[in-house]
């Protein structure tokens, strides 16, 4: 593939996809402020680097929950791959495995888990919408880890679908023949079109849990025989709670700017989580992130790992599997040229030292 970086990806991937699928992958909530924000935030970080330091061989390998990374990426869970490749999450678990990290996948994902897991050759993780019906919940825990998930990330951001107005016009719903595979058996599978709203969005109000609280995330722990990570973290505090209810880990993240609009970038608000963090539990980051430098800062910040999600989908729409390969190996060859420019052999010679303070 041509494309330099991930912005030009973006734009293979808009031409190949339909108008509906394209506003779906790319737009936020409302006015869109959070998701221009994710973005521009990292710019207004500058980096004070490193010199004369050896740093003619770099490994870009971490460790995460036990499993070596051969880069600090990891694939978030994003839904409906389906909708940018006939493959779907398939082709997404393949690219992973060749590139050498995990995938996250969605409870929305449009292939079931076992075929995924069965399609990757290294760890799958699974991203959990806690459903009214509790006990259809407790079954895809437990089918999830059946498969061989090795991680459950719950999402604790949506009680309620934010107001995404690409989809209101284009009435986004799924294609006939494509559903929620992972809930067929329960009959939630299916995604219809909705009078005046997002199919999605009255799926979320009229199938999942609004009234999700912490007692809840004890009631997973306890029927979880995997790790348990929280997604949708922006407050130190919610950290902490996050950590006494029994989390393994917690990702900062703000659903992409899908969710709340106006609400902080994720690397404006990872500073404050890692330091009340600390070695705690491991702590990942996504939104934004389309640069080398991007995964520096955030290293630098306190992040163990990132997760990338509208740029796998831009790679699967452009090209499948070679395309989510592409999209990674970017992030990985621009992660590569930053560390030596930045004089970082390692991961773990990432450290807040690399970040500017603000006015100078």
């Amino acid at each position: 593939m041509d494309a330099l970086n991930l912005m030009a990806l973006e734009k293979l991937a808009e031409r190949e996809l339909s108008a509906m699928t394209w506003g779906y992958y790319y737009g936020g909530a409302d006015d869109e402020v959070t998701l221009r924000r994710n973005r521009a935030a990292y710019e207004d970080i500058s980096l004070r680097y490193r010199v004369l330091v050896d740093v003619g061989e770099r490994d870009l390998s971490a460790t995460v929950l036990g499993s070596k990374l051969e880069l600090p990426v990891l694939v978030a869970p994003t839904a409906f791959h389906k909708l940018a490749h006939p493959d779907g999450e398939v082709a997404t678990a393949r690219a992973a495995t060749a590139v050498g990290t995990t995938m996250v996948l969605s409870t929305l994902s449009t292939t079931g888990v076992e075929e995924v897991v069965s399609a990757a050759e290294r760890d799958i993780w699974f991203q959990l919408y806690v459903y009214c019906d509790r006990g259809a919940t407790e079954a895809l825990v437990q089918r999830v880890h059946a498969a061989g998930c090795k991680a459950l990330v719950l999402t604790v951001d949506a009680p309620l679908l934010g107001r995404r107005e690409r989809d209101i016009r284009t009435g986004f719903a799924l294609p006939e023949g494509m559903g929620i595979e992972n809930m067929l058996a329960d009959g939630y599978a299916r995604v219809d079109a909705a009078e005046g709203d997002s199919g999605l969005a009255a799926y979320f109000a009229r199938l999942l849990d609004p009234s999700l609280c912490w007692k809840d995330l004890d009631w997973l722990r306890s029927i979880s025989p995997m790790p348990v990570l929280v997604k949708g973290i922006v407050r130190a505090d919610d950290a902490r709670r996050s950590i006494e209810h029994g989390a393994d880990g917690i990702i900062v993240s703000n659903h992409g700017g899908r969710q709340l609009d106006t609400s902080v970038a994720t690397i404006e608000a990872l500073p404050d989580v890692a330091a009340e963090v600390g070695d705690e539990a491991l702590l990942l980051l996504d939104g934004g992130i389309r640069r080398g430098t991007d995964i520096l800062k955030a290293l630098a910040l306190g992040a163990h790992a990132v997760l990338i999600g509208r740029p796998v989908l831009w790679g699967l729409a452009a090209g499948g599997q070679a395309g989510v390969e592409h999209a990674l190996s970017l992030l990985r060859t621009e992660l590569d040229l930053a560390m030596a420019l930045a004089g970082c052999a390692t991961i773990e010679d990432i450290r807040a030292d690399l970040i500017a303070p603000k006015g100078r």
